[in-house]
């Protein structure tokens, strides 16, 4: 069961993205919100949800949630 994160910076598109923790492109620990450990990446993004309205998955370590 994976460890996710939120990015605080929005995308150019709007989008905040959920990162696993391991990710080569999660953000710095300044720039990121702890969601915890979750079954997938659709239950992490749900949880983000809780805090900003726009998230998306990353393309790279949430491929299944990326939808931009």
């Amino acid at each position: 069961m994976p460890e996710y994160v939120l990015n605080t910076n929005a995308q150019r598109t709007g989008e905040r993205e959920v990162h696993e923790t391991t990710c080569q492109f999660a953000p710095q620990p300044r720039n990121r919100i702890p969601l915890g450990w979750h079954r997938d990446c659709f239950d992490a993004v749900a949880e983000a949800r809780r805090v900003f309205v726009n998230v998306d998955g990353c393309k790279y370590c949430c491929r299944a949630c990326h939808t931009r």
